[in-house]
Parts: structure tokens; sequence; C-alpha cells
């Protein structure tokens, strides 16, 4: 036991973290894979992040240009570091500090990185760099302690349910022996360094390699009737979702190595939306239900049954469908975002819910199915002669996703419609418009004339904001939090408080 006197800054920072991590409790962040045909522009993939309120993003490597277009964005970015990479960088002290200062320090505090995840998958994929997995993270840590980073920035490494000999019944889940080496090396290095275990945990892949053991609604979160319910016959916990299950069955084997205290954050889950003919169950409905059902699962703060105050943070795999990818129609099947910006299926994420119709206005928006030649005719004459503000669907504006003429029409015409219609203006434009009741806002892009607050989160910030004359409770709560934190703050400032660790 040491006694210490913390640094005035320091006790702020420890204070602020503590505070806000409480408020915001766990968070569904997404997976961005590369192996994309026609991958937007990162400054594009940033703005339609921002747009569906997206908090938290996993790269699987440090792309620059991702990198600089999330500065100063607030988003919490872990980084990775390719399976190729893992060798070189576990072989070589001067390779990790080099990679640390290429592509961490350069870009903090702009970027807001929080993590390294040191490969993917390395025991099951490439077991060959086993041996240099843990020194590779060790040297990694090393290289940001000597940045002074290692307290912003944690190291761990994302593994497969595979190396997990059994997941049920989690209560007697353990590693697979053959592992077990490097596994208590690597909870001893995430123990010491107050990091996290990342899980890739697929409720899909566990379903279809059950052959029909499990039900399938217990893989899609969904109820489970009394002669189907999930009961581990050690502890008699109720498994009322797969994912909790594979969650806890991790947590069990860990605590088999004799570790605790070492959260589980799962780096990967969701559902392909399409397959191939021996893939019946990679369906558009079953992935909207199971990543709809994940979000409200993640967003009640609570872990599984045995760990159950501790959130289960979660990503989800991917924010786009990665089309280059070898293997079955499934392997290019995860996105849940088209490249254009819109949703593959609905999808309660962030900002992504329907608007209810309470407007009593009437939208002037264009008609589906309408010819685009004739569409940007009329954007172009609406942004142009028509005096319709058009800066909102822009690139990086909150109306500019869904990229489709489609929705820039409509946002164009229902905003030239609403300036000019008591003046004479129609809804018509060459016959590709229509009246409609129905409210076309989402909860980041108002259209002009709604009377739709825009939902319960606010508007992404694509500029200054004007600060609203009332606040909702919620915005009160960070202020007040904020409050709370300075005032703590002050506190120790003024009497030099002396922590016991």
């Amino acid at each position: 036991m040491v006694l210490m006197t913390l640094k005035p800054w320091l006790a702020i920072s420890i204070l602020f973290s503590f505070f806000i991590s409480n408020l915001i409790g766990a968070f569904v962040g997404v997976n961005i894979g590369t192996d994309v045909t026609n991958l937007p522009p990162a400054s594009d993939v940033v703005a339609l992040l921002k747009a569906r309120q997206i908090t938290n993003v996993r790269l699987f490597n440090a792309d620059a240009h991702m990198l600089n277009a999330l500065a100063n964005t607030s988003i919490e970015v872990i980084i990775g570091v390719t399976n190729e990479e893992v060798l070189g960088i576990g072989e070589s002290p001067s390779t990790a500090a080099a990679w640390v200062n290429r592509n961490v320090a350069a870009y903090m505090p702009g970027t807001n990185i929080t993590a390294i995840a040191v490969g993917s998958e390395v025991l099951t994929a490439i077991p060959n760099a086993a041996p240099v997995l843990v020194p590779a993270m060790n040297y990694l840590h090393k290289a940001l302690v000597a940045s002074r980073l290692n307290n912003q920035v944690k190291v761990s490494t994302p593994q497969s349910m595979d190396v997990i000999a059994k997941a049920f019944p989690p209560s007697t889940a353990t590693f697979n022996s053959s592992w077990n080496s490097t596994i208590f090396q690597i909870l001893q290095f995430l123990r010491n360094t107050n990091s996290y275990y990342m899980l890739n945990a697929y409720p899909y892949y566990e379903y279809v390699q059950s052959d029909g053991i499990f039900p399938i609604e217990y893989a899609l979160f969904q109820p489970l009737s009394a002669v189907k319910q999930i009961v581990d016959p050690n502890t008699l916990f109720h498994y009322v979702s797969m994912f909790d299950a594979l969650v806890d069955a991790t947590y069990n084997a860990i605590e088999a190595l004799n570790f605790s205290d070492i959260p589980v954050v799962v780096t990967e889950t969701g559902w392909p939306w399409a397959g191939g003919s021996n893939e019946p169950d990679a369906t558009k409905e079953n992935a909207e239900t199971f990543n709809n059902n994940l979000i409200r699962r993640v967003s009640n703060d609570t872990g599984p049954p045995s760990q159950p105050k501790i959130p289960i943070n979660t990503f989800i795999y991917e924010m786009f469908n990665e089309d280059k990818r070898p293997g079955p129609i499934s392997e290019r099947s995860w996105g849940i975002f088209s490249t254009n910006g819109s949703d593959v299926y609905s999808l309660g994420l962030g900002s992504s819910d329907s608007i209810s119709n309470n407007s009593s206005s009437a939208f002037c928006v264009a008609k589906p199915g309408a010819d685009e030649n004739k569409l940007q005719d009329g954007i172009n004459w609406a942004c142009g002669q028509g005096r319709a503000n058009c800066s909102a669907i822009q690139s990086g504006q909150p109306c500019y996703f869904p990229d489709t003429i489609q929705n820039h029409a409509s946002y164009a015409y229902n905003d030239y419609y609403q300036r000019m219609h008591s003046l004479g203006g129609t809804c018509d434009f060459d016959g590709t418009a229509t009246l409609t009741t129905q409210d076309p806002s989402s909860r980041t892009c108002k259209f002009t004339g709604s009377s739709n607050s825009g939902g319960v989160f606010p508007p992404a910030a694509f500029g200054p904001i004007v600060a609203p004359t009332s606040q909702s409770s919620t915005i009160r709560s960070p202020v007040i939090a904020y409050t709370i934190v300075v005032f703590l703050a002050l506190l120790i400032l003024d009497v030099n408080a002396h922590f016991v660790f």
C-alpha cells in the first residue's frame, strides 16, 4: 500500500473520467472494415458517424485518412495492429515504439484514441505468432508509457470464442488448454495495465454450428417459451440470450485461471443480412432483429448473469459490407449501412429511429421512382433560381446522408415549397414531386416546416450551435456532472487531498 499525493491535474482527470463514464453507461459502437470496393472518403464516413450519433469505432488498422478525419470529433477510437504487423512488433521494441509514434502519438490529443487492438484473433488465425503476441503487447505498452499516453490508451488483443473449449454451460467454461500459457500471460498483462479483454462473439455462428440444439429465438434475443428456457444447471442462472451466455462463458474462463476484475468488451458481434442457398438464416429480417435487440440489450447497462454490474460495451460488425472478402456470400453481407449512407435495414442505432408523425405541416417530397435526370434538374432549379437553402445536403452536413438523388431532391423541393408556397409556389417540379403529411425528418436532419424537435438526441454538431433557450433533462445531466467535477477538483486543489492506492 502506497500513500501518494496526486498532482491536481491528474486528480481532476480521474474525477472527470469517473463521472463521465458513469453518466454515459454502456455504448454500442461499430467496426469499420476497408475491404470495400467503393469505400466513401474518410470525411464522409465520419460525417455519417456523427449524423447517426455513433460515439465509438474500431478500425482494423491505423488508417491515416480515418484518424485525421476523426480529429476533434470526440469519437472514441480503437486502432488495430494488423496480423501482418504483429510478428515485427513482437520481435522488436524499437518497431513497437515507431508504430506508437507514427500511429498514436502523432494524432493525439486531437483524435480520441482509447485503445490498441493487437492483431485480430491471433491465437486461432495465425497461431505461429502466439509466442510473440504478449511481447508485442508489452512493447506497445512500454512505448505508450514513454510517450505518457498509457493512461489514455489501453492495449489488448481480440480473441474469438474458439479459444474457449466449451462455452455451455457458461459456469464450467474454460480456455482451450493448448493456449493456457499464452492466455495466462495475456490476462496477467491486462490486469497489470488496467486494460480489458477483447471478445469477438457471434451468436450467428454459434447457432449455425449448434445444429438445432439451441432455438433461433435464443440467438436473436427473442423471448423463449417455457419449454425452451436455457438454464445453467450449476448456477441456475437463466440465459435469455446466447450473447449473454457467451460473455458469461468468457468471464468464467477468465476466473478459472484465477483472474478477476478484468472487464470483457465485445469488439465484434453481428448478423449477416444475406447468404447463399446453404445459409438460410442469413437474412435481413434476422439481421435487423438481432442488431436492434442487441442495441436494446446493451443499452440497459447491465452485465450477464454472473457479472450483473458490469455493462457490456459492444461493437457491431460492421459499418459497410466488405464486398472484397473471400468466402461465402454471408462473409460480404454484415454491413449495416450502404456506402451512400442509407440503412441496409431499419436500425435503432444512434439517430436512425424514424420520427413519429406529429407534424401538422404538409411537406413537398420527391415521388418514389421518379426519373433521376428530372430529379437532378429539379434540385438544380430549386437550389439555384428557386432560392432554396440547400446547404444541409452538401457533403459533411446533416442531411447529406442518405447520399441519393431521391433524398436530396426531397430536401431541396421541400425547402423551396415551405418558403414559397404562400407566394404561389407549387409542389410539382415537372411531375417529380408530391405533397405528404408524413414528416420526412430524421433525428439529425430536420426538414423545413417540421414541428418535430428531432428526437431525444440533439442534432449532430456540423457547425456552430446556438444554445437552446430551454434545456431538457438530456442536456442538464452533463452540466450537473461537470459542475460536480469542477467543485470536487477545486476541493482537491484547496486541500491537496491524499489518495491511497
